[in-house]
């Protein structure tokens, strides 16, 4: 029999996609409903207090080396080819399509009508089709959640298959290896196979949001954003590591969102409806609000280890990943926006872990030092010690998330130069990295200075302190900051030897240079002027 929920899949769209002779279909499942198919479809397990822990087999991260982009007139023009935009053909995704859709054939399948983005000028309807029961509930989770009423009239703009179970053949379809994540622009269609890890569900809605918002005039951010008691909305970008969460969930300001957000005309604008966070060791002292969303009925605790007798999870375990997960809808954070959306922000933070120790710990930044750190999105890797690897290792990302950036980095730093210009927003780099010395020598700087620093820009209690400007990245240093010591501020101070120091820091400068050389035959000479002295200075 066919489930109650069950709509006439012709009428609804799953026939465009050559989804026929489906066994069972449930459509847009509330939350309760979805635990039972989950435990009674042997999906995952309930714990203690309530959250569904799950396993996401071999793939416990993101397959960056596994994502396509169909090449076809209408956007090859348009798509930033290379390392992150894998080109595959029309003939190609058409015959894979065909194949994963005679796959599902027989099978149930769980649809999600609901929407990525919170201002309704630029929501975009999407439909999430899944085999899985729990990949459907992390789709309720993580996206803006339609009411009945705008359940009546959904029609989506873009729709995503997602099936496990259904395994590329490289040789046949000119794929990397058996998993494949395509996004068709033309077709408003993305694939995904091949791979349990609910997360590239959500980043490849974002990668759409990531084409389509520019051409609106919004610029699609990979940031967290929050409003301060004042009222005073602010930006956080920052690649894993950087402190990001921890410094932007700040219990005294209202959270809009935690990662993928839209600057437009009315303001800054959530794309999501949840929180997709790392658990992996997450303290209830540091992080109260994120630790209470793992004691809850609705949140998905993705490879989060469990005790088969109590059910109780142990965050701290990571015999199955670092990359522990929870998903969670947004609600569950009590400091949380109800509307997802904010002013036009007044103070946008660049953070950076700089293991090197060169970077200051605080700067501001003119216009085209904006521009171009946001081209760079450094951060610093530091090895693994139990391979004896002690030696820190740059790493530079596009926007502060390459991988989801369909287009030339360029066309959203211009973007980001315009509404700087426009709302007279002020951007500081935070260095939350070390100091004294590079890593395993100098000492990470304090997260109590840190906190001071970015409260400081964030109420405005920088903006007439006098700053001075360091010789090799150009940065504008205050030269006092409350709360934070004056020598704290200057990290060629805090080194032992500052010749040593000048070495680093050419060193690292370099690194820089060397990184932008593919960004600079479509940047402006300002904004290329803007990096590092890489001669003697």
């Amino acid at each position: 029999m066919k489930d109650t929920t069950q709509r006439e899949h012709s009428r609804y769209g799953l026939e465009h996609h050559g989804l026929t002779n489906l066994n069972e279909i449930f459509w847009t499942l509330p939350t309760a409903i979805l635990y039972e198919k989950i435990i009674t479809r042997h999906e995952g397990r309930l714990s203690h207090l309530g959250p569904i822990v799950v396993r996401t087999g071999h793939h416990t991260g993101r397959s960056a080396n596994d994502k396509f982009v169909v090449q076809e007139p209408s956007t090859r023009d348009e798509i930033w080819w290379g390392e992150n935009n894998h080109p595959i053909s029309e003939e190609q995704f058409d015959a894979l399509h065909l194949r994963m859709t005679r796959h599902l054939q027989t099978q149930d399948i769980f649809v999600q009508d609901c929407f990525a983005g919170a201002d309704p000028n630029h929501r975009l309807p999407v439909r999430i089709i899944t085999q899985y029961g729990w990949h459907s509930l992390f789709a309720r989770n993580m996206f803006i959640q339609a009411t009945p009423e705008e359940l009546q009239y959904h029609v989506p703009e873009f729709t995503v298959i997602d099936a496990p179970r259904f395994h590329a053949s490289p040789s046949l379809d000119g794929t990397n290896s058996e998993t494949f994540i395509i996004l068709n622009f033309k077709k408003k269609l993305i694939l995904i196979g091949g791979t349990s890890y609910a997360g590239e569900i959500k980043k490849s809605i974002f990668t759409v949001m990531n084409y389509l918002m520019p051409k609106k005039d919004v610029l699609p951010m990979h940031c967290s954003a929050n409003i301060g008691p004042n009222g005073r909305t602010a930006l956080f970008f920052g690649l894993s590591g950087t402190g990001k969460t921890t410094l932007s969930a700040d219990a005294s300001r209202t959270l809009i969102g935690d990662d993928e957000h839209g600057w437009g005309d009315r303001g800054v604008f959530n794309f999501e409806g949840g929180c997709y966070a790392k658990l992996i060791r997450l303290s209830p002292e540091a992080e109260p609000e994120i630790y209470s969303t793992t004691r809850r009925f609705g949140t998905i605790l993705e490879n989060v280890a469990l005790d088969a007798r109590s059910r109780r999870v142990d965050l701290d375990d990571d015999t199955l990943t670092e990359n522990t997960r929870g998903s969670y809808h947004i609600s569950a954070i009590p400091n949380a926006s109800r509307t997802g959306m904010g002013g036009h922000p007044a103070t946008i933070i660049f953070l950076s872990a700089d293991a090197f120790g060169v970077l200051p710990p605080i700067a501001r930044l003119t216009r085209e030092q904006a521009m171009y750190h946001f081209i760079s999105g450094y951060t610093a890797r530091v090895a693994g010690t139990e391979q004896g690897v002690t030696q820190p290792a740059p790493v530079f990302s596009a926007c502060y998330g390459a991988p989801f950036m369909p287009m030339h980095p360029m066309r959203y730093a211009e973007l980001l130069g315009r509404k700087l210009d426009e709302h007279k927003t002020q951007v500081w780099l935070i260095n939350t990295g070390w100091s004294g010395g590079p890593y395993g020598v100098g000492q990470r700087i304090s997260i109590s200075h840190t906190r001071a620093m970015v409260n400081a820009a964030l109420d405005g209690k920088l903006d007439e302190v006098p700053t001075e400007t360091e010789p090799f990245f150009g940065l504008h240093v205050p030269v006092h900051c409350p709360g934070v010591p004056n020598e704290v501020l200057r990290p060629r101070s805090t080194w032992p030897n500052p010749a040593d120091y000048d070495t680093q820091a050419r060193k690292l400068a370099a690194m820089f240079a060397e990184n932008f050389q593919q960004f600079a035959g479509q940047t402006s000479p300002e904004v290329r002027k803007a990096g590092p002295c890489v001669e003697e200075c």
